[in-house]
């Protein structure tokens, strides 16, 4: 028995220590093993990562892509006069999508899965704009034909209307001289003091007054009016008659400033009428032709002429 005792302990330390090393080959492959599954578990969570990140970045690219392409058939509809308040509304949401995409962390597969679905249908919505478009741009082409054949049709008419007011000025440029009154037998005459008259020439001594008798001849289209006519008589040194005191004054005619001899108003009623001026100049006449002119409104009605010797 004492030897049996005496083997066993002779034994035990290399069985513990056998022991011992197989325990610690168990724990470090175990500690190995589970090196290796974090490794491995780490390397898949970085592939997801990364995959995941991917995703993102293509699902944010083809938002944003979808973005540029709504903002140019915003800008499309605009010109062609489109209705934009949806288009821009969606292009709020398209940003807060890419917006929320890169903040959020939460739920990102899903996230994903339901923008790419919504890029679908955002690209659905532009080829309907790009149909809407093109509808717009037929009915603009349509309206810019029709505003150049109004256009057309406006200048034809205001060339119409001109040529008509044109016509309508010449004629009444042509009535207005038509209608202007014209005088014929302007004679002068000397009277003297004791009521002698003497027709043409004649000298200063035969003169007491002049006497300048003429008629207004017939106008059918000449209105009836009142109508002053100006008495303009030049002597030989081309100074006109003229005294306020015995009824002178000034008028305007084309353009200019003339003085007159005497005036006087007739009422004239379309039939021709004789005129008469008794004119007293209170001295001598120049020796010479005298010229006498007619005046009324704006235009000359006729001349004549007196030799005092």
């Amino acid at each position: 028995m004492e030897e049996h005792q005496s083997n066993e302990s002779q034994q035990s330390p290399e069985t513990k220590s056998i022991t011992r090393t197989h325990v610690l080959i168990a724990i470090l492959v175990l500690l190995f093993s589970v090196v290796i599954f974090f490794f491995w578990q780490n390397k898949q969570l970085e592939a997801e990562r990364q995959r995941q990140q991917q995703e993102i970045s293509e699902t944010y690219l083809k938002l944003d892509s979808v973005s540029s392409e709504l903002d140019i058939r915003i800008e499309t509809i605009k010109e062609l006069g489109g209705e934009i308040d949806t288009l821009v509304a969606l292009k709020e949401q398209l940003e807060n999508d890419k917006k929320n995409l890169l903040v959020s962390q939460k739920n990102q597969r899903t996230r994903i899965n339901q923008l790419n679905e919504r890029v679908s249908g955002y690209r659905e919505l532009l080829l309907i704009k790009d149909q809407e478009i093109e509808e717009l741009k037929v009915l603009n082409t349509q309206l810019v034909e029709e505003n150049t054949t109004l256009k057309v049709e406006k200048n034809q008419l205001n060339e119409s209307i001109n040529k008509l007011q044109q016509n309508t000025e010449e004629l009444e440029s042509k009535v207005a001289v038509a209608s202007r009154l014209q005088i014929e037998g302007l004679a002068v005459y000397a009277v003297n003091s004791s009521g002698r008259e003497r027709l043409g020439e004649f000298r200063n001594r035969h003169i007491n007054n002049l006497k300048i008798q003429f008629t207004v001849l017939d106008n059918e289209i000449a209105p009836i009016e009142g109508k002053e006519l100006l008495l303009r008589i030049t002597a030989p040194d081309g100074n006109v008659l003229f005294d306020v005191s015995r009824g002178s004054g000034s008028f305007t005619f084309e353009g200019r400033e003339l003085f007159y001899t005497a005036k006087q108003e007739i009422l004239y009623d379309k039939t021709s009428q004789q005129v008469t001026y008794m004119y007293d100049k209170g001295s001598d006449y120049n020796v010479g032709q005298h010229k006498v002119e007619v005046y009324t409104d704006d235009y000359m009605m006729g001349t004549g002429v007196f030799m005092v010797k």
